[in-house]
């Protein structure tokens, strides 16, 4: 039976009992932060919303230039002031303290909900778990990734390692729902412990990134590909860069456009800098907002994307392919992962293994090829069919809301049972 299927109708115990099923997301991020997990938890706070429920949204104050949030009637944000590191991202253990800690006491604080879903990492999911025992309110954990997996792959202290796996096993383990988003993500997530899983795939959001978004590209504007959104270690986006001096000499004129964030980006603009050009036929924008990026990602010939093998993210599907493909540009991706298959089946691209020369080639016949109007309508036609958010969402809502109908089923029968208990001469 689908997921689809499946869920169908879980939250009609909460209508029949007459009830508003209450919810609260507990992420350290969430829109206008562009980054996979907001748009994935603002599609999800929608579509809670969109079957009923009065959602709340526990997360991080935004720096003023990302502007403001999507507004619903029913999803309140409520926001408080966080670190955030060098790139500006909630990430690392003094930025992730500075939300978990606050956390506990903002969730112990108000109204009590019927549900809540954490969002990673694990020190969140901890947190959450240890608020819903005291509260005595079921959570549903998403697990995006398996951070401990991660961590252990990219050279952390085994005791490092060791401590972030025990917190995820811990969240896992409590957890009345957790949703994932690969096949992967699901088996290991049941082998940490995860009771009853349910996959959400990735989406995207469609009503900013489509076709007919109006598109953008750098001063002198030649052939040009775009980068779109975070880069950090188990990207390896560096491929590209290695990769560019080769392309320019073959593609006079041609530009790179790294667009967004990460751990990484001190790197990358180090190796454009010592490229023979000086780094001229490279530019490095902020962060921008999604209507922003998408605007760049239409008028871009190649989108770029990247997963370095052995990252221990091999599992991800970067969103930035997935925006590429719903405004109608071709992708290239270079590394492993179920990305590439979504990019074959669309016809939407090149996939190639994440090494310089594989990477060069393809870029020079994509950008000496560019696709035409009627091929982008065509991809992007594809990705809101395929790929739009808005569908993947209500799976992932009416998850939310089948715990709530659990639950309320279970008071209803415990309620039999003790009023025929009474009823017993």
């Amino acid at each position: 039976m689908s997921p689809e299927k499946e869920l169908r109708g879980e939250g009609d115990d909460v209508r029949r009992a007459g009830r508003t099923a209450r919810v609260t997301i507990a992420s350290r991020i969430f829109l206008p932060e562009p980054a996979a997990a907001s748009f994935r938890l603002a599609a999800l706070a929608s579509a809670l919303a969109d079957e009923g429920a009065e959602v709340t949204v526990v997360t991080a104050s935004v720096p003023a230039s990302m502007g403001s949030g999507p507004e619903h009637e029913r999803v309140r944000v409520r926001r408080r002031p966080v670190l955030r590191d060098a790139s500006g991202y909630v990430r690392g253990y003094v930025p992730y303290l500075s939300f978990d800690a606050p956390l506990f006491l903002r969730l112990l604080a108000g109204r009590r909900p019927d549900v809540v879903v954490a969002e990673p990492p694990p020190t969140t999911g901890a947190v959450v778990r240890l608020v819903c025992a005291l509260r005595r309110v079921p959570y549903v954990y998403y697990a995006a990734d398996i951070v401990s997996d991660a961590a252990g792959s990219t050279g952390a202290p085994r005791l490092v390692v060791g401590i972030v796996r025990a917190l995820e096993r811990f969240a896992l383990r409590g957890a009345s729902a957790v949703l994932t988003v690969t096949d992967a993500v699901e088996a290991r997530a049941t082998q940490l412990g995860a009771p009853r899983t349910t996959i959400v795939r990735h989406g995207v959001d469609t009503a900013t990134f489509n076709a007919e978004v109006v598109p953008l590209a750098p001063e002198g504007r030649g052939p040009f590909a775009v980068y779109a959104g975070n880069a950090s270690e188990w990207h390896g986006a560096e491929v590209f860069l290695e990769a560019w001096p080769g392309v320019v000499q073959e593609v006079p004129g041609a530009r790179l456009v790294f667009l967004g964030r990460g751990s990484m980006h001190g790197r990358l603009a180090e190796m454009a800098a010592a490229m023979p050009d000086g780094g001229a036929s490279v530019t490095f924008l902020p962060q921008q907002p999604a209507a922003q990026a998408a605007r760049w990602l239409r008028g871009a010939d190649v989108a770029l994307s990247s997963i370095r093998p052995e990252s221990g993210y091999e599992f991800a599907i970067p969103t930035k392919a997935l925006a590429a493909m719903a405004v109608g540009t071709p992708v290239l991706q270079a590394g492993p992962g179920p990305v590439g298959l979504i990019i074959e089946r669309a016809t939407a691209g090149r996939v190639v293994p994440h090494a310089s020369d594989a990477v060069a080639r393809a870029l020079v016949e994509m950008l000496e090829a560019p696709p035409s109007d009627d091929e982008r309508l065509r991809v992007a036609a594809w990705a809101e069919e395929h790929l739009s958010v808005r569908s993947t969402s209500v799976i992932a809502a009416r998850s939310v809301l089948g715990v709530v109908g659990s639950r309320l089923r279970r008071r209803a029968g415990e309620g039999i049972r003790r009023a025929t208990h009474r009823s017993r001469p």
